[in-house]
């Protein structure tokens, strides 16, 4: 881009109603394959797929019968120091790993993050977990599945599948970090 040209305008494509329904649709549907609450942990990448854990946490909790508390279904997982590029990037700030007081061992946990791009930030995840202990089942929530996958992984749940050029961006604004709820996409088509 030279100095005189515009950068390409951000594309709306989740306003914030759209994600709300998006994330609803997703709890049932990890509750369906769950078969209920039992034993379900849902581990939210920070920094965007902690917020949506626990959103999705507590659409969960408030379907399930008797007085079930959001918080004792979700976690954070740091994986800054299992990443692949960290030589190759920008200085990380690592993010605490927490994981709710029943831990993951024997459980089914869900690996919650906003964006499914090359899939390496998944292959981290999944090696920071092993970590922590040995979870019964492992699955993979996303709010958006962009495409290009350079490793062997899919998504369990998705929010949207958004076919996207290399070229360009998306990003997923949430209110408890950016002060406002949208998936636009920006660059060149």
């Amino acid at each position: 881009m030279n100095e005189n040209s515009v950068p390409d305008a951000a594309r709306t494509v989740l306003t914030g109603d759209d994600i709300e329904r998006v994330l609803t649709r997703v709890a049932f549907e990890i509750i369906e394959a769950n078969k209920g609450t039992d034993d379900l942990v849902l581990l939210g990448i920070p920094s965007r797929g902690f917020p949506l854990a626990q959103r999705l946490a507590a659409r969960i909790a408030a379907t399930a019968p008797g007085n079930l508390d959001p918080a004792s279904l979700v976690g954070q997982l740091d994986i800054t120091m299992y990443r692949d590029d960290l030589r190759h990037s920008t200085t990380r700030t690592p993010s605490p790993t927490r994981l709710p007081a029943g831990g993951i061992e024997g459980k089914v946990v869900v690996l919650v993050d906003d964006v499914l791009y090359s899939g390496r930030t998944i292959r981290a995840a999944l090696d920071a977990l092993a970590d922590w202990g040995r979870p019964r089942i492992m699955r993979l929530a996303v709010l958006v599945d962009r495409g290009h996958r350079e490793l062997p992984i899919r998504a369990d749940h998705v929010g949207k599948n958004l076919p996207t050029a290399k070229s360009e961006k998306v990003r997923v604004h949430l209110a408890e970090i950016d002060g406002k709820n949208e998936v636009v996409i920006e660059g060149a088509a």
